[in-house]
């Protein structure tokens, strides 16, 4: 069994687009009571949802589910119609608003409530997500996300109020109770605590607090790092200060920053052309500085002292048990923060514990959660951090790309597309030859077994044009090397974040369980025998299959009467040029060391094959583009093993099947490469002039080509 090469995705474009929408303040604030839905004063029982709630839930969510079976409409039809937010989204006036209202009603401890918007989609078998707030405090910090997290966990956010002056290791135990309360409740389901600076200081003693506890921590710019900011000075300036002396939340943001409102500008700039520009920057202008003094409320003077000295002492306690946190870790880091020093640390927590990823992102200031451009539910999907049990499960944990997640994904592969305007061509079950997709299946299970073109580029629009034709996920098999973290690495050895994208779109590591998985939840599952010996190929072996000898997968789909469907693929002559293959980088020394030291901490696959097959080095061949031609996809008559399950439990009859399946495609691949000679419109000129002739009448995936 084989993967999808390393290199199958761009990583750019999955992170939502800035965009400002006019919106109205949620409703639901004037009903503060139900959004502040349980104080940490009624212990442990009182921080779950009633028998009561659970019922009706139970209720919602199978009429729900019962809807949406009877009509199920294809939301990836038009990308460029999908709007790039959906359309509950809160934005950053709602954040200001509802503070207004949190502050207001400002008496009583640290408490617990759940966000309106979160409670009504939620399935009861969804993990418990506990919001640790910054240094607000207000537990609003995921305002703009509560729409899509709602659909995902259980949100329960920490109201730490104006006045309050609970220390450190008291907001550590309440914390720490509500924790253990739901680990008992629902012992095997993972808690989440996602936490942003303070925040991230009382997860990160909760998790070392509760070493034995299956806790997944996503932390934003952790305030680990307060000795080396420059917040600490702060502290004496404050006590020393008198009290007519304007130093707030807000004057301290001006100072750290140079420009209070330059994460606004930037928002704005990115947005479109310049009259829409200047009106939506004036308004958001007006805006922010009507919301000013809202920060002050906030955090006034002396909370702000206050929450300053909680930074330091959270600090303290946070680095002091590290050495005790085994939690799985993902770090959100702003590459702007001019609060904290916070890419450093970020590197210096990766390295101080076990199981930790990070997550970059470079135009971001410190408050990552309220930038319009930063979807969280997107990044833990990418990351591979939803799960509802003990272990990540590929097929019950996975949750499908949203419509605006796709829209992304588009956007940032449209060059593609438009470079490469794929012909795409099905098969019916008589055998009959069509344009388009209706020739595949639309009920799984269904495995989709082909060539790999150089570098794997024809995935890409593979799986764009399956979803938007056919409503259908593809969900591919693919190297291990895009999901294991590499400890130290070092060039050219790619980011694990690299991979987010193809992470999001449903691949899984490349193992017979997953297969099993994807199988017995009839999926549809791309797999390329040739891996990654057939996609990082030498030169003049273009569209050679190199196929393992056992039959790998035959008897797997035979188990579950899936449709096998052979395709082939072919345009990668009419892109790139080979120059230097491996053969060719082995002759240099320090690739060659490079080679095998990247080889050397990739996880193996095929230990005990020999041949070609088993020589999967891995490195990055150099190739020199051409002019774009394009690509041609053809799927050949789906095979039915339904049929043949018996039989097919056979070794011989295994193999005969084996190699009929490679010799399909095989002959799909002649088939495309003797048709494309007669297409006119197979240079990208020639395609260019239609379309200028034609505007506005056909895609890049409905131009013509050759007749059938």
């Amino acid at each position: 069994m084989a993967a999808i090469s390393a290199s199958t995705y761009p990583a750019a474009g999955v992170s939502p687009f800035s965009q400002r929408r006019a919106t109205s303040s949620y409703g639901g604030i004037r009903n503060l009571s139900r959004i502040l839905a349980v104080s940490t004063e009624r212990g442990g029982r009182g921080t779950g949802f009633g028998e009561n709630g659970k019922h009706e839930k139970q209720k919602l969510n199978q009429k729900v589910v019962k809807e949406e079976s009877e009509v199920k409409p294809n939301i990836y039809a038009n990308p460029e119609k999908i709007p790039e937010f959906e359309e509950d989204k809160k934005w950053l006036k709602d954040y200001f608003e509802e503070c207004k209202e949190m502050i207001r009603s400002d008496g009583g401890p640290p408490r617990w409530f759940s966000p309106l918007e979160c409670s009504s989609s939620t399935s009861p078998d969804c993990p418990l997500l506990l919001f640790l707030p910054g240094i607000d405090g207000t537990g609003l910090g995921l305002i703009m996300h509560h729409h899509k997290l709602g659909k995902m966990f259980n949100v329960w956010c920490l109201h730490i109020p104006v006045q309050d002056r609970t220390p450190f290791n008291e907001l550590v135990k309440i914390v720490e109770r509500t924790v253990r309360s739901e680990n008992y409740r629902s012992p095997n389901r993972p808690i989440y605590l996602a936490g942003e600076s303070i925040g991230a200081c009382l997860a990160i003693s909760v998790a070392a607090r509760n070493p034995d506890m299956d806790l997944v921590l996503v932390l934003s710019n952790p305030a680990t790092s307060f000795s080396q900011s420059q917040l600490q000075p702060l502290i004496p300036l404050l006590e020393m200060m008198p009290d007519q002396f304007p130093i707030n939340l807000p004057y301290i943001l001006s100072l750290a920053t140079s420009n209070p409102l330059r994460v606004l500008m930037d928002n704005v700039v990115k947005r479109g052309p310049l009259p829409q520009i200047i009106g939506e920057l004036s308004q958001d202008l007006a805006t922010m500085s009507s919301y000013l003094p809202v920060l002050a409320d906030i955090v006034p003077r002396q909370t702000l002292l206050w929450k300053l000295n909680l930074l330091k002492s959270g600090s303290a306690c946070g680095n002091s048990c590290l050495h005790a946190v085994k939690a799985q870790l993902l770090i959100l880091c702003s590459g702007r923060d001019q609060l904290l020093p916070s890419q450093e640390e970020s590197q210096r927590l990766q390295k101080a514990l076990p199981d930790c990823e990070i997550r970059m992102f470079e135009e971001s200031g410190h408050f990552l959660f309220l930038e319009d451009n930063v979807d969280l539910v997107t990044i833990i999907k990418g990351a591979s951090f939803y799960r509802r049990g003990k272990h990540f499960d590929c097929a019950s944990d996975f949750m499908p790309p949203t419509s605006s997640e796709f829209k992304k994904l588009h956007d940032s592969i449209s060059w593609v597309l438009t470079a490469t305007s794929p012909v795409m061509l099905s098969t019916l079950e008589d055998g009959k030859v069509v344009r388009g997709l209706v020739g595949i299946p639309s009920e799984g299970p269904v495995l989709f077994v082909g060539y790999h073109m150089l570098m794997g580029f024809e995935v890409i629009p593979l799986v764009a044009q399956i979803m938007m034709e056919r409503n259908i996920l593809v969900r591919g098999i693919a190297h291990p090397a895009m999901f294991v973290r590499v400890k130290d690495r070092r060039p050219p050895e790619p980011e694990l974040s690299d991979f987010d994208v193809i992470r999001v779109m449903g691949a899984v590591p490349v193992s017979a369980a997953n297969l099993y998985k994807l199988m017995s939840s009839k999926s549809h599952a791309l797999l390329y025998p040739g891996g990654v010996r057939e996609a990082l190929h030498r030169k003049g072996e273009e569209y050679k299959l190199f196929w393992p000898d056992k039959s790998e997968f035959v008897r797997m789909a035979a188990r579950f009467g899936a449709k096998i469907i052979p395709f082939g693929v072919v345009g990668e002559d009419d892109f790139a040029e080979i120059i230097l293959d491996y053969n060719d980088l082995m002759k240099i020394p320090w690739r060659r060391e490079e080679i095998e030291r990247v080889t050397s901490r990739t996880a193996k696959l095929r230990t005990d094959a020999s041949g070609e097959i088993a020589n999967q080095q891995m490195h990055i061949p150099w190739v020199l583009p051409k002019f774009p031609g394009r690509f041609y996809y053809y799927f050949g008559k789906p095979i039915l093993t339904e049929e043949m399950k018996v039989e097919l439990r056979e070794k011989k009859k295994c193999d005969e099947m084996y190699l009929h399946i490679k010799s399909e495609v095989e002959g799909c691949i002649d088939f495309l490469k003797n048709k494309r000679e007669k297409d006119p419109y197979r240079n990208l000129l020639s395609r260019v002039l239609y379309q200028a002739s034609h505007p506005g009448s056909t895609s890049a995936f409905h131009l013509p080509s050759f007749d059938l």
